[in-house]
């Protein structure tokens, strides 16, 4: 008897280039990592062997690791915080307002001891029509949130979410103030800097930002980043910026790793297992900034 079905018709040309890469997939993680270490090995291995890019494998190492990190291993110290004093007029804090270009503000005490409040760079838009309009900082201000220096960020995060905050005061166990935490610090341990700041120019080795913090790429010739920081690193021994940086480390660092040297706060914004590739600096003490074009 004949069969009139028709034949089953052959894979497409789709079919036949993504099958291997899904069963390639499967086959990989068909291996079972016995804890977080593990398993951020098999993301890198996934890396190696081009199953997922860069930018995929690095948030999703960056979500496994957020849930091991604190709000103290992030935070913005309080030397280095920018804060409003309460009894301050519109005059005397809205030039480091507009030079920080930030969103939210700490209000302090003229003591520095107590924080008052938040205040948020949008109440003061009726400012920008009338400079002169009658403008009380308390009238404005929001409740201010305060976390632990111990407190998880995956616990962090989840509380930014549903509360709608996006700034916390951070204290110690004396209850005194050690910082601020912003819901982007954290967002930026998973996705990487979300500023931009680290998109360089070809031509360009480092670009300032907002007055005192700067991205450095990682092959900036030690000379020429002693120039602009007036650092004495010495360059007869490290050709480039980053070769002295992993020199300190003792190791190729990774995205997030820090470290305070010579007056200045490191932070690695890009890096693969082989080197380092973007740098943040900030100054540790901001007033000593100068401009470097």
């Amino acid at each position: 008897m004949q069969n009139n079905r028709p034949d089953k018709p052959p894979p497409s040309w789709l079919s036949r280039v993504t099958h291997p890469l899904s069963q390639r997939l499967s086959n990989f993680f068909r291996r079972r990592p016995k804890g977080r270490s593990e398993l951020i090995e098999v993301l890198q291995d996934a890396e190696g062997e081009h199953l997922i890019d860069a930018d995929t494998a690095g948030m999703m190492e960056g979500a496994l690791l957020v849930s091991e990190l604190k709000v103290r291993d992030i935070m913005i110290p309080r030397s280095q915080m920018i804060f409003i004093e309460v009894e301050q007029s519109p005059q005397d804090f809205l030039p480091a307002i507009i030079e920080s270009a930030h969103s939210r503000f700490p209000v302090l005490d003229s003591k520095h001891e107590k924080v008052i409040g938040t205040l948020l760079a949008k109440d003061l838009l009726p400012l920008a029509i009338d400079p002169k309009a009658p403008f009380t900082i308390r009238d404005v201000l929001r409740a201010p949130v305060f976390v632990p220096e111990s407190k998880r960020l995956n616990i962090l995060l989840r509380e930014f979410r549903l509360s709608r905050n996006h700034l916390a005061i951070v204290i110690d166990e004396y209850g005194e103030i050690a910082g601020l935490v912003s819901i982007e610090d954290v967002i930026e341990q998973i996705v990487g800097e979300i500023d931009d700041e680290h998109d360089v120019d070809d031509e360009e080795f480092i670009r300032q930002h907002r007055g005192y913090r700067f991205t450095v790429k990682a092959r900036t010739p030690l000379e020429n980043f002693n120039e602009v920081f007036g650092t004495t690193f010495p360059d007869n021994q490290y050709n480039t910026i980053g070769g002295f940086i992993i020199h300190q480390f003792g190791r190729v660092p990774q995205r997030g790793d820090k470290l305070d040297y010579g007056g200045l706060n490191f932070k690695v914004l890009r890096a693969d297992r082989r080197r380092v590739q973007v740098l943040r600096v900030i100054r540790s003490h901001p007033a000593a900034a100068r401009d470097d074009g």
